[in-house]
């Protein structure tokens, strides 16, 4: 079984209840069972990773509602778990921005992560302004950044995640990795041709299912993409049991099989950068 590290992990779900329109991605989207948005119990989680060999996983967290089940993972298993951070308050980036600061120093924090469709009701693109201040503060620590490109499941607006506003962003912010995830739907072909432009530029499969990854991205990971592309599930979304063996079930050779499910993202989210360091 080869190593495996999932990228995107959601273990917060069960922790409250959940909003109507991720009722609705459920049920009408990815037609997942009702148990899918149910407390997560650290052993059975484990247990799934163990069974698809994957080593290690990053667990989301939001600055504006901290997740105890993720503190909790990963204080228990600190060699099996991290933190993809989120929530940054982009409109009043200051103070926000701070506790990003401490929070990479104090805890494990792999990536931070935002959804340009998911807030401020889709209306700021990844060129707008409002960013730079987290541009500039991700390169400044040295921590990666997860940008939401494609079509969101969800019936909101979906035109500031087409990946060609990330053309502007790597050319002005050459020093800050970044990470396009959730794959680019529809706009997969301009995600690869910015993967090739751009050295800092990787993409994460999250949320989709191997099997329906479209041929000119294997092709591309098969070639010139060996080191660009990132697996990760959003388990319990789409589960590891049914992931893992789906990607092993694309018949990629054995290096470009083990740089998408291991060693792309040991190199990009912990590699140059121990946990907790920070610009000081």
């Amino acid at each position: 079984m080869p190593k495996v590290l999932d990228c995107l992990v959601n273990v917060h779900f069960g922790e409250r209840e959940q909003p109507a329109w991720m009722l609705e991605v459920r049920d009408k989207y990815f037609k997942g069972p009702q148990s899918m948005y149910r407390q997560v119990d650290l052993a059975e989680l484990i247990d799934e990773m163990d069974e698809q060999g994957v080593e290690k996983a990053i667990l989301m967290y939001s600055i504006v509602k901290p997740s105890p089940t993720a503190l909790k993972f990963v204080e228990e298993m600190p060699d099996r778990f991290a933190l993809a951070v989120n929530g940054v308050d982009l409109l009043h980036p200051v103070s926000s921005l701070r506790e990003l600061a401490a929070l990479v120093h104090d805890l494990p924090v792999a990536y931070t992560t935002v959804g340009p469709s998911f807030w401020g009701d889709g209306m700021y693109p990844p060129t707008d302004a409002v960013y730079y201040p987290l541009y500039y503060k991700c390169a400044e620590l040295g921590l990666p950044l997860c940008m939401n490109t494609g079509l969101p499941g969800p019936p909101i607006p979906g035109e500031v995640q087409n990946p060609i506003h990330l053309d502007r962003v790597c050319y002005r912010f050459p020093e800050l990795k970044l990470c396009m995830i959730h794959g680019a739907d529809p706009w997969w072909d301009v995600a690869i041709r910015l993967l090739i432009k751009y050295e800092n530029l990787r993409l994460m499969t999250s949320a989709w299912s191997p099997k329906r990854l479209p041929d000119s991205l294997l092709h591309y990971m098969r070639t010139r993409g060996r080191d660009k592309v990132i697996f990760g599930s959003d388990w319990p979304v789409l589960p590891m049991r049914r992931l893992v063996p789906e990607a092993l079930a694309l018949g990629l050779p054995d290096d470009v099989r083990d740089n998408y499910l291991y060693r792309n993202a040991q190199e990009f989210f912990f590699g140059g950068r121990s946990a907790g360091d920070t610009a000081e």
